[in-house]
């Protein structure tokens, strides 16, 4: 099932209609990417700042359980060092609803790449709601009722390489160090390969396709769709370009469903992309600057995970409606 753009009253009878979810028979999950401000003051933007203001909105009254942030958290060259004031000025200063003070799950972009990731890493523990426990890692959660959700976050910049100042929509051309890409590559392949999972989700900040700016990533249309596509992933979530999409890649009588989240700073209405994916595979695009930014929303029962992209206004614009995997 999908739909357009509803209130939010509509928004809640679709969930209690499709999924008849209450606050403890339901997992919840936000979900965020390109969100991480700018370098200079006031180290914040206002669709970042809207953004946080909706996000928590939500989450008063769903309480979603966890957030999934999905790179380039902070414009435009990360951060220096642990002690970086732009921890508190870009993220603890604006993500402030108490809603929000729950687990985050942190995964790098390429701005991240710029500065220091592993500076990143260690917030971990100086934050307790920040959780970036390496460049790459699997989050394992169980579904109300008996079903169970495996999540793998993946660094694509170190799969693929980093795209520099990210100027004109570059593509990356290659990992650095080619024997770390190697290394991820068969963990992941091995994480696919292992999940017993209901619901399998693979997090990346690349996309695979995209019809905006960057368009589709040459390296993970090689190498990752594949493995998506062979171990039955339920979805891949990336950010990088500065919209909403939904996008299907189907083989063999398999879709893959895959969303672009990259609206949480900057919005960008750019489709020079469109003839660069496959024909009709392109489902939804979102891309208004008057709505300032968008985020999504996750919501799994045992038999069904309603995906839903959130505009800055706090509209649910889009939904689609997955189902557990067939293994």
């Amino acid at each position: 099932m999908e739909t357009e753009r509803t209130g939010w009253l509509v928004f809640i009878f679709l969930f209690a209609s499709i999924q008849k979810c209450s606050a403890v028979n339901s997992t919840r999950l936000l979900i965020l990417g390109d969100w991480g401000g700018t370098d200079t003051i006031p180290y914040k933007t206002t669709v970042e700042v809207n953004i946080a203001k909706q996000m928590g909105v939500l989450a008063d009254t769903y309480a979603p359980q966890n957030i999934l942030a999905l790179g380039d958290n902070f414009y435009f060259d990360g951060v220096k060092n642990i002690m970086d004031k732009r921890f508190k000025q870009t993220y603890e200063d604006v993500f402030t609803s108490q809603s929000l003070m729950i687990p985050w799950h942190l995964i790098a972009g390429n701005h991240d790449h710029n500065g220091n990731v592993s500076a990143q890493i260690a917030y971990s523990n100086i934050n307790k709601r920040w959780n970036f426990p390496n460049f790459y890692y699997k989050m394992s959660l169980a579904v109300p009722g008996g079903a169970t959700m495996d999540i793998i976050m993946i660094d694509t910049v170190l799969l693929c390489g980093n795209t520099g100042l990210d100027q004109d929509g570059a593509q990356p051309t290659g990992p650095s160090d080619v024997k770390m890409a190697d290394s991820q590559w068969v963990w992941i392949g091995n994480m696919l390969q292992l999940s017993k999972a209901d619901y399998l989700l693979v997090a990346g900040h690349y996309p695979v396709y995209s019809i905006a700016e960057h368009g589709p990533t040459d390296c993970l249309v090689k190498q990752l769709l594949p493995l998506l596509q062979k171990y039955r992933v339920t979805a891949y979530l990336s950010g990088h370009d500065h919209n909403l999409q939904h996008l299907e890649a189907v083989t063999g009588g398999f879709t893959l469903d895959m969303f672009v989240v990259g609206a949480a700073n900057f919005v960008d209405t750019s489709t020079k992309h469109k003839q660069s994916v496959p024909n009709g595979s392109s489902k939804f695009m979102w891309a208004k600057l008057v709505d300032f930014g968008g985020f999504a929303y996750i919501e799994t029962v045992k038999n069904n995970m309603t995906f839903t992209f959130v505009d800055g206004r706090g509209y649910s614009v889009y939904q689609k409606v997955l189902f557990p995997r067939k293994k």
